[in-house]
């Protein structure tokens, strides 16, 4: 586990507050984003991704899926560069 870093599609959500999940700028997050689009950008980045059909702890009713990456470093470095990548 130690090499593998969970995201949910709330890290990258310009419609929440970063109270609500939102963990990236808001001129870096996008619109409605889906567990599919994060694991895409992770791809985009060279990193191995997959989908999982789980739900953030806070946000358990919504089902939105959250994807496991492999990366050793940083979580945030993580999540702004698949940010960036979204947003393109």
């Amino acid at each position: 586990m130690k090499s593998e870093r969970i995201l949910y599609p709330c890290y990258f959500n310009e419609s929440l507050s970063r109270a609500d999940g939102r963990r990236v700028s808001k001129s870096c997050a996008v619109k409605n984003p889906t567990a599919k689009a994060v694991a895409v950008a992770a791809e985009k980045l060279g990193l191995k991704a997959s989908v999982e059909q789980k739900s953030h702890p806070s946000r358990w009713l919504l089902k939105e899926g959250r994807v496991v990456v492999g990366w050793e470093k940083s979580k945030e470095i993580l999540i702004k560069n698949i940010a960036v990548k979204m947003k393109q």
